[in-house]
């Protein structure tokens, strides 16, 4: 298993395997185990294999459901069982009674949208949980004497799980064994501070290891410890504000208002007002309560977001909370973590330079040694065993281990104390240098120039007393400078300028130096790289930080509790920020981060509090995140705006034709076709096209400035050639032929209306349009599509008299939306 672990500077890269910590001497009997102790904890072995099985049989399993997504059977009653399938439904049955097939076209049409709904989402679904399975977290649990990795719900009460820097604790448990194991419990209680457990111990689920090792028995497993994954839940995650979805909640609660006493109007103007043919009078109150609903709307959000992560999935990222691709679209700032992110785990010494006279042999020693010392070396010690392995140049010499420090993101260094060969005792910090040495101190001028080429150093210091002695690390005596090279990602580069271009700030928060951070970041093109600043000298005032963060781009030295800080002093000054991370080190500020974002091979806790996880470790995969929730976003609005210019409209039209107490001008028929010519087909099309504009907040506002005013004009025009055709014609026939005519005026208006939405034009786009009035002009001219629409355009003054009230209606349009334009902004 490979797990994670805490480098010396703050950062969090990947390391050697993890050896599963069973004593070495002891004998082990996988057939036998040995009884529980009377603390109740489990000897090393764990539980046996015919163990498991009994408390399988017994249902003592870890069984409870972690689903990435809907199950099939929520899709299907989430996209059948809504408000307006009710209300077009019961319609829909009305119409089969008292009409043609013609005029319950609309029925038909929502039985498709909600089939392709069902189908898009499912199509989500299984790549959600492909991804899921790519990147769930598999904890190491001790069986038969042996530590392997299973999946969560198979975990048994009594199993014996393993615990290293980054795991998260999955079920509710006892400590069993703890070597200087720390864990940060602040997501369930709020305690900042992590807390140190000793054997016997209780751990919660949701928690997380910030240092050192250990194990734990399970005691709560499945529906038991559930009550403690819901705690975790409610305080860990805040989920994901989808402006998006809350917006097209709030339009649809408002049409409602509407829709219920304009229908009510128009059933007593049409049926009892006006006493015509009752068939008749059914299918036109009918046809002017359906298209009031912007049913497609819905439909295409869910499908936009269905094929975002489809497409998004495609590119191995995980997308945990589906309204994380529309936050990110919105983020002005990025937080990037330096290593993993900005350069790759791995490290390689460059150099060794002994300090205050040491004996270079010795240090070598010293440093081969703390290899030894440590079960799960960090990217920085690793390196050092890499270059120092046990067992090379006097290795012979053994020393004996009798203390260790994991290393701690707060303190910012490592230690272990030995028994040397010849017994003398000695002890030692490896770490942050200006962590280490005081201000002032001659050598941290020459780490300055060691940092400033990009290098990171860390410091050997040996310790005058004890390892855990108060104040050891102020006395400590330097002994040596570990110089270390990082490896660049060659993509991160590009990613850099991305975000630059997009107008996105971006932020390198590092646990390393300020210095050596800047210089990387200035590598790879960030722009400010140059402004640094040591999280040591930042302010504590939140507004105070907030104009240092806006003024900077490169910190260093930063604490885990500091990186919260900062999300939260950015957010204050109405920034949206997305984090980045790998490490426990960044759990906290990824939680309180807008958008969290995870790598793949980051920690189980950064995976847990993430909504996004990159499951191919590349930072390069984020530009394709944000251009996905510009897409979305941007298509959306686009869509929302035909939609409820068509609500609009019908509602406008519905109150005219009961203030006027005249026949309602439309059969469902005529509505259906041109809801599909001028909203439906260009609605699908223009909202999975690219859109690489930047998510402007305030949705309902933004679409209800365009959508009013167009709906308006619309109705205006049609109610006015509805009027002036009553006059032109009379006698048998003359209804329909007053139809045709607002027919056609209303279809060149919302035509128009979709000409304004499809800018800027493309040639595709072009086309759309074009191909929309070819369909319509089909029918106009094509007999029996003439006969099935009830569409037929009598003489020429009318019908040319339609074409020139719906000009004038389009001049009107274009002005409304470029007044709209200057005054509120695109």
């Amino acid at each position: 298993m490979t797990q994670r672990a805490l480098d010396s500077s703050g950062e969090q890269t990947p390391g050697s395997p993890r050896p599963a910590m069973i004593d070495a001497g002891a004998e082990l009997d996988p057939v036998h185990p040995v009884e529980l102790p009377p603390s109740g904890h489990p000897d090393a072995t764990g539980l046996t294999t015919a163990e498991v099985a009994e408390r399988v049989a017994r249902g003592e399993v870890n069984d409870v459901p972690v689903r990435s997504s809907r199950s099939v059977t929520e899709i299907v009653r989430a996209n059948v069982f809504t408000r307006f399938n009710l209300i077009i439904g019961v319609l829909w049955v009305i119409m089969l009674f008292v009409a043609p097939i013609q005029d319950s076209l609309f029925g038909f049409v929502i039985v498709a949208n909600t089939g392709i709904g069902i189908i898009q989402e499912w199509r989500a679904k299984k790549t959600l949980d492909s991804l899921a399975v790519i990147g769930e977290a598999k904890p190491t649990v001790r069986r038969d004497g042996v530590a392997a990795e299973i999946s969560t719900h198979e975990i048994v009460l009594g199993d014996v799980v393993e615990l290293g820097p980054g795991d998260k604790v999955v079920v509710d448990g006892t400590v069993a064994e703890a070597d200087s194991l720390e864990i940060d419990e602040s997501l369930l209680t709020g305690e900042a501070d992590p807390v140190l457990k000793r054997p016997g111990d209780p751990v919660m689920s949701g928690s997380f290891v910030v240092a050192g090792g250990g194990a734990f028995t399970a005691t709560k497993v499945g529906r038991e410890a559930y009550a403690a994954q819901l705690a975790e839940e409610a305080s860990r995650f805040t989920l994901v504000h989808s402006e998006l979805r809350s917006g097209i909640s709030t339009i649809l609660k408002y049409v409602t208002w509407m829709m219920v006493p304009t229908a009510i109007g128009l059933i007593i103007s049409q049926l009892v007002v006006k006493d015509n043919n009752f068939k008749d009078s059914v299918a036109r109150t009918v046809g002017g309560i359906v298209p009031m609903i912007p049913e497609g709307l819905v439909l295409l959000t869910s499908v936009a977001f269905a094929i975002g992560v489809v497409r998004l999935g495609r590119k191995q990222c995980l997308v945990q909370e589906l309204p994380a691709i529309e936050g990110l679209a919105r983020v002005d700032v990025v937080c990037l973590d330096k290593t993993g992110t900005l350069t790759e785990g791995g490290m390689d010494i460059t150099e060794v330079r002994p300090l205050n006279g040491s004996d270079e042999a010795y240090v070598h020693q010293v440093l081969r040694s703390l290899g030894s010392s440590d079960p799960r070396p960090n990217a920085s010690l690793q390196a050092i065993i890499d270059a120092y392995p046990a067992g090379g140049e006097g290795g012979e010499k053994g020393w004996t281990v009798t203390d260790a420090m994991p290393f701690s993101s707060a303190r910012k260094y490592s230690g272990a104390a030995f028994t040397e060969t010849d017994g003398t005792p000695s002890a030692w910090l490896l770490g942050a240098p200006d962590v280490l040495l005081p201000d002032g101190d001659g050598t941290l001028t020459e780490i300055e120039h060691l940092n400033e080429q990009g290098l990171r150093v860390l410091l050997l210091a040996r310790v005058r007393g004890e390892l855990d002695a108060p104040g050891a690390a102020g006395g400590a005596v330097p002994t040596a400078l570990v110089v270390l090279e990082q490896r660049l990602r060659p993509d991160a580069g590009e990613t850099l300028a991305y975000f630059a271009q997009q107008n996105v700030a971006t932020k390198v928060i590092s646990g390393d130096n300020a210095v050596s951070v800047g210089a990387v970041a200035g590598k790879l093109g960030l722009a400010g790289a140059e402004n640094t600043l040591d999280a040591r000298r930042m302010p504590t005032d939140p507004d105070e930080m907030a104009t240092a963060m806006e003024e900077n781009a490169v910190f260093g030295r930063v604490t885990p509790q500091q990186k919260r800080d900062m999300v939260a002093a950015l957010q204050s000054r109405g920034h949206t920020v997305a984090m980045t991370g790998d490490g426990v080190n960044d759990v906290l500020a990824l939680k309180d981060a807008d958008i969290g974002v995870s790598m793949g091979s980051g920690s189980e806790a950064t995976r847990a509090v993430a909504q996004i996880v990159l499951l191919n470790n590349s930072f390069a995969t984020l530009p394709s995140v944000v251009a996905e929730g510009r897409r979305v976003i941007g298509n959306i609005t686009r869509v929302a705006t035909l939609f409820l210019t068509k609500t609009v409209y019908s509602v406008l039209l519905a109150i005219l034709v009961v203030c006027f107490q005249v026949e309602y001008p439309f059969l469902p028929r005529h509505l259906t076709l041109l809801s599909t010519l001028t909203i439906g087909v260009p609605a699908f099309f223009l909202a999975l096209a690219p859109n690489k504009e930047r998510a402007q907040p305030h949705f309902v506002r933004r679409v209800m400035r365009y959508a009013i005013p167009s709906g308006v004009i619309a109705a205006a025009a049609t109610f006015t050639t509805y009027l002036v055709a009553r006059h032109h014609y009379s006698g048998p026939g003359a209804l329909e032929a007053e139809t045709s005519a607002a027919t056609l005026t209303l279809f060149l208006v919302s035509m128009w209306v979709l000409a304004i939405i499809a800018r800027p034009y493309t040639w595709w786009r072009i086309g759309l349009v074009a191909a929309m009035g070819l369909g319509f002009l089909i029918v106009l001219v094509v007999p029996w599509l003439q006969d099935f629409f009830a569409l037929k355009l009598v003489g020429t003054t009318m019908p040319w008299g339609a074409v020139g009230i719906a000009v004038a209606a389009a001049a009107l349009l274009e002005f409304s939306w470029r007044l709209v334009g200057r005054r509120f902004g695109a």
